[in-house]
């Protein structure tokens, strides 16, 4: 797999019948190694490691309705009350991040009300509060760091 723009993070691998596959810490299993898997893996462990947000509070790979259709979205963070603290989408290295891409994750908002935005392809990264009061959002540098 490509090098990614995170950190450097160790991962435990598998083969079988000619797939690998990659531990996934927060599911507690394996899943099969696809491009977009491995920008996942890197942005949980970039959150865990860098951002220091408790595995506990993190949620993969969920299903979530939006206008009547049934959607996954990559990863949430959820804050202590059961709120939702943070939304990242993932894609695969590939593919360019347009305007669709934050569309995509902007629907998702409108059911789960996140205070927090990250779209990543591995290689970039977009970051981005919230302003509920005014409607938009503001681009950010970073995410910050977990808050006990």
């Amino acid at each position: 797999m490509q090098k990614l723009n995170f950190p450097t993070y160790s991962f435990r691998f598998k083969s079988n019948e000619n797939k690998i596959s990659i531990f996934d810490c927060i599911r507690k299993k394996f899943v099969i190694l696809q491009p977009e898997e491995w920008v996942r893996q890197h942005c949980i462990q970039y959150l865990i490691n860098e951002k220091k947000h408790p595995i506990s509070l993190i949620s993969i790979e969920k299903e979530l309705t939006v206008n009547n259709l049934k959607k996954r979205y990559d990863i949430v963070v959820f804050n202590p009350d059961g709120s939702i603290h943070l939304i990242v989408e993932c894609k695969a290295p590939s593919i360019e991040i347009k305007q669709d891409t934050f569309d995509q994750i902007a629907r998702y908002n409108l059911v789960l009300n996140a205070s927090y935005l990250m779209v990543t392809n591995g290689l970039n990264h977009y970051y981005c509060q919230i302003d509920f009061e005014n409607e938009r959002y503001n681009f950010l540098k970073d995410i910050p760091d977990y808050l006990k």
